[in-house]
């Protein structure tokens, strides 16, 4: 069974090595470089990964190119970082290709002191709890490492070029009737500066990002894209929310927009 795993890069030569070379045989790496200065592009070509340049900045960027570069049957992404251990992709995937599930989520568990930094881990605890309100998924994690059939992925249509892409994957999952599920996965401390959440400023980026997000789904902007087939509701699936259900009550956002209030206020103090 063949794998593309998709790398969104941007100076990550120090860790790229480690996580291509901790790929499980039959999961080729396409890294994405969205504008690195420190050759990584280069490292990850000696090690044997296909190299896709995205110019135009932003974490969706990089991974609507990254999938438009796809062919394997099944996607996954997966930072580039080395806080995450491509070695656990499998046991995603085992869930999607069963037939489990469609879009296999890694929950990250820490397995370091520092490797998730404390505003971070408590946006994401917000913002777990609003995507649990939007779309009645019992996720608690919105972690970057995830597996899905490639034509699936292509089909929800994402339209997200900046932080929100992960969001966006996971309420178009749901209006188009997708069955979406988490598993845990280890965390370590990344290789290198991080670029997005590990940062106050990035933190609050990728918060106001989601918000838009959310705001746009609650008012009923977001629909199921086109050529999208909805799965059939099975209640006999325990522990697994097809999204189906009725959709519960409109997420409010005004506790992830005082996150990055704070943040912001914190950042200028």
């Amino acid at each position: 069974m063949n794998v593309d795993v998709i790398l969104p890069c941007l100076d990550e030569a120090d860790a790229l090595p480690r996580v291509i070379g901790r790929l499980p045989q039959g999961y080729r790496a396409i890294v994405v470089d969205n504008g690195s200065t420190d050759g990584s592009a280069d490292v990850a070509r000696a090690h044997g990964a296909l190299v896709v340049t995205e110019p135009r900045r932003g974490f969706g960027s990089a991974c609507a190119a990254g999938l438009a570069a796809a062919t394997a049957d099944y996607v996954a992404f997966c930072d580039a970082d080395a806080s995450m251990d491509p070695a656990e992709l499998p046991a995603l995937l085992d869930r999607v290709a069963s037939g489990r599930i469609d879009l296999a989520l890694g929950r990250r568990v820490p397995t370091s002191r520092g490797a998730w930094a404390p505003h971070a881990r408590f946006a994401n605890r917000v913002l777990a709890v609003l995507m649990r309100r939007a779309t009645g998924y019992r996720l608690r994690d919105l972690g970057p490492m995830r597996v899905m059939r490639r034509e699936q992925l292509v089909a929800l249509d994402l339209q997200d070029r900046r932080s929100g892409y992960p969001l966006e994957m996971v309420l178009a999952a749901h209006a188009a009737g997708l069955r979406v599920d988490e598993s845990d996965i280890g965390y370590a401390q990344r290789i290198g500066d991080s670029k997005v959440t590990g940062t106050l400023r990035g933190t609050v980026n990728a918060v106001r990002d989601m918000s838009r997000l959310l705001r746009a789904y609650r008012s009923g902007e977001r629909r199921p894209a086109t050529g999208t087939v909805a799965r059939d509701h099975d209640t006999s699936r325990s522990g697994e929310t097809t999204g189906l259900e009725a959709r519960p009550a409109p997420a409010d956002t005004a506790p992830l927009e005082r996150v990055a209030g704070t943040a912001t206020a914190e950042a200028r103090s």
